[in-house]
């Protein structure tokens, strides 16, 4: 693609509570995609509640950023109504559009005038499909099946140029750039479904396919433990070794995985992707661009390794890379997140919070991460600490210490450290 087409492309992260959206939406995020307590592929994230509409959608829109409500699972007939009456609450509240594939949820998507963002669950990965979706009903928004590569990306913006002419501009390719991966197709797996009664595709995995297994051999009665490897566990997606050409092939918008995952994860990768976009975007014609380019993707790589992941990959953007494919199980992050205590309140004229702490120590210079509901994800350096009115350098467990912070944080706000994990493994050794 020419560099004067290319387009800065949305980049949407993911919300599982209001301290992860607020952490999205301060990273960067120009969207936001989140799920009510039931119907979406998420359904063991906190999600939010139908009263909770309105406040997500008017805070997104303060942040300028878009917000898309989750309804991508299969419904029965019982839940049709239901459906209908998340549809319109959505409608009501101004949320932005609906992530869906099933047929029932699409129909009541276009019926309300909603925005319809076809979930990768519907495996599209041709341009005929989208013509066909997008003349006979509409569909602009077409999150692309995860088997997709680079090279049919291209392709299906070459192909549906061909075939709707100057209307294929109207067509919005998403993919996504980084997380979790599923074992099956566009994740429809049955594993969970077998083996708990409760169904990936109802968003209630129970993620079988990351455990060890002991494989029997029924007429010798020998064992084998089935785990090293983990074949059924994928590694995560990360996008950010080749991102700039992700962008050239026209995405128009990238999308973070990760309802499930933490605060921190959702802050960390989504301030990383911004971070890269917006160099690629405005320096991309420099001419010390690719000098600079690849010290920003290291320090960028380092910082998504410091929250959770099972090994980064490829996806399936240069092949089916089978060997790439399985990682293990756990998180192989290279930092952890320790408890340090909780806000108990906060000076605003003297920028100090009082903290219990009740984890591990800190010291000035340390840098905190302070969660909570409105506060987000920050992560504050400790400027000064005093206990009973007296300097000191050091806040010891089980002590109450006021905390002088560069910016507000707020009464009950939890706080954590980000540590190496060999600390950590030191800490649980001792």
């Amino acid at each position: 693609m020419e560099y004067e087409n290319l387009k800065r492309p949305e980049l949407m992260a993911p919300a599982g509570d209001m301290i992860s959206l607020r952490a999205a939406l301060d990273s960067g995020a120009n969207a936001v995609y989140f799920g009510i307590v039931s119907m979406n592929m998420r359904a063991n994230a906190k999600n939010f509640a139908v009263e909770d509409l309105p406040v997500v959608a008017n805070l997104c829109h303060e942040y300028k950023a878009k917000a898309y409500l989750a309804l991508n699972t299969i419904i029965f007939d019982h839940e049709v109504e239901l459906a209908e009456n998340l549809v319109n609450k959505a409608k009501e509240a101004g949320i932005d559009g609906i992530i869906c594939w099933d047929f029932s949820v699409v129909e009541l998507a276009l019926k309300y005038k909603m925005k319809v963002l076809l979930s990768t669950q519907m495996s599209v990965a041709n341009a005929h499909s989208i013509a066909f979706l997008y003349k006979n009903f509409g569909i602009r928004r077409f999150v692309l099946a995860r088997e997709c590569t680079l090279e049919e990306i291209a392709s299906i913006r070459t192909n549906l140029k061909k075939l709707l002419g100057e209307e294929s501009s109207k067509i919005e390719i998403e993919v996504f750039a980084h997380g979790a991966m599923c074992v099956s197709v566009s994740g429809r797996c049955f594993m969970s479904q077998f083996a708990f009664n409760e169904s990936a595709n109802r968003g209630e995995c129970r993620q079988p396919c990351r455990r060890e297994y002991l494989i029997k051999d029924i007429r010798e009665g020998k064992e084998f433990l089935i785990g090293q490897d983990y074949v059924m566990s994928p590694k995560d997606l990360c996008s950010l070794p080749f991102l700039e050409k992700l962008l050239d092939v026209g995405a128009d918008s990238l999308k973070i995985e990760g309802r499930g995952r933490s605060a921190e994860y959702v802050s960390v990768v989504t301030k990383a992707y911004r971070d890269f976009i917006d160099f690629y975007m405005e320096n991309r014609r420099k001419d010390d661009f690719f000098e600079r380019l690849e010290p920003l993707r290291k320090e960028l790589l380092e910082k998504v390794d410091s929250v959770f992941h099972r090994g980064f990959s490829e996806g399936f953007f240069f092949g089916r890379q089978i060997s790439e494919w399985s990682g293990g199980n756990g998180s192989k992050a290279s930092h952890r997140k320790t408890h340090v205590g909780v806000v108990t309140n906060f000076f605003k004229r003297v920028s100090v919070a009082e903290i219990k702490v009740e984890g591990r120590d800190f010291k000035v210079g340390d840098e905190l991460m302070f969660q909570g509901q409105t506060t987000g994800v920050k992560t504050l350096k400790v400027l000064s600490i005093e206990e009973n009115e007296k300097a000191v350098d050091i806040a010891r467990k089980g002590s109450v210490v006021g905390v002088k912070l560069s910016e507000i944080v707020r009464e009950n706000d939890q706080v954590f450290m980000i540590v190496p994990v060999e600390e950590v493994k030191h800490l649980k050794q001792n």
